[in-house]
């Protein structure tokens, strides 16, 4: 029971908040590849406890910083795509039988309960989203719509009180 009790513990200590806007890692986070001097494909990818909209705004706010350190002011999206790996976890379960019995005269009288904990199942969903992106030195005319990296950033980083 001890071990069933620290291992909720610690799974509560390690899984209990949303992903952080981080480089990719044990709980998500983001990721980029290079496909050209101004395109990259950028993912960001949550844990069980990251909402949709958390994971499509990280994903936003990598692009524009990457576009930044780049050295460029805007971005395109070429393409851009969202998925969620499922998982399904089950606890262990422990039955627990207690129960008493007494005698009287030759016949014997008894009765028992049985108790059992865990078994349970639990389903994860994890959301990822990936956009590839291009970037521009300037507003481009004519490229769909082309978000400014300085206020993408500025915009996403102050809606979750992240560090400038």
């Amino acid at each position: 029971m001890k071990r069933i009790l620290l291992a909720i513990g610690l799974a509560s200590m390690f899984a209990g908040c949303a992903t952080k806007y981080q480089d990719s890692g044990f709980t998500g986070g983001f990721s980029e590849t290079r496909l050209d001097e101004n395109i990259w494909t950028v993912r960001f990818a949550g844990n069980a406890y990251t909402g949709r909209g958390r994971t499509t705004d990280f994903c936003m706010l990598r692009c524009a910083e990457l576009c930044l350190e780049n050295g460029y002011s805007h971005f395109v999206i070429a393409s851009a795509g969202s998925e969620t790996s499922t998982s399904t976890h089950s606890t262990p379960s422990t039955s627990y039988t207690t129960g008493n019995a007494y005698t009287s005269g030759n016949m014997t009288f008894g009765n028992a309960t049985t108790t059992t904990y865990g078994g349970n199942a639990y389903t994860m969903s994890k959301p990822s989203n990936a956009n590839t992106i291009v970037c521009f030195k300037e507003k481009p005319e004519g490229a769909g719509i082309a978000y400014s990296a300085q206020f993408v950033r500025e915009s996403i980083r102050t809606k979750y009180k992240l560090n400038k």
